[in-house]
């Protein structure tokens, strides 16, 4: 049950981080460049997944705030280096519109994400 509630929660703060991702993004594409956009999106987005994260999702861990803040944001910047790479490969190299690509980037890095927020970050107790 106990797993069901992580997977549940992670959902539902990973949605609200990717749209107040998706959110940022769009007001600021129109004066930066797409990729300083994403970048922009992912660093408001940071604050609203922690916090979901640390006292939702994971609010079992095992570790002290400051040590999941410091595994998170390593975990955050893995994802958000692989959501550019993503990102850029689906924007410059495909041509996809740039909001269909920031969707596809955010929805591919998620997994990555959980999974090292699950293992690493937030590692609960034994």
């Amino acid at each position: 049950m106990n797993n069901l509630r992580t997977g549940l929660w992670f959902g539902v703060v990973g949605a609200s981080a990717a749209l107040t991702h998706l959110g940022v993004f769009a007001w600021a594409e129109p004066y930066l460049w797409p990729e300083l956009a994403n970048a922009a999106g992912f660093v408001v987005a940071f604050a609203v997944s922690f916090a979901g994260h640390r006292w939702l999702s994971f609010q079992d861990a095992g570790t002290s705030f400051w040590q999941s803040l410091r595994r998170f944001a390593v975990t955050a910047l893995a994802g958000f280096a692989a959501n550019e790479v993503i990102f850029v490969a689906l924007l410059r190299g495909l041509g996809l519109p740039s909001l269909s690509a920031l969707f596809v980037a955010l929805l591919l890095a998620s997994a990555q994400t959980f999974a090292l927020s699950r293992l690493w970050a937030f590692r609960r107790s034994h």
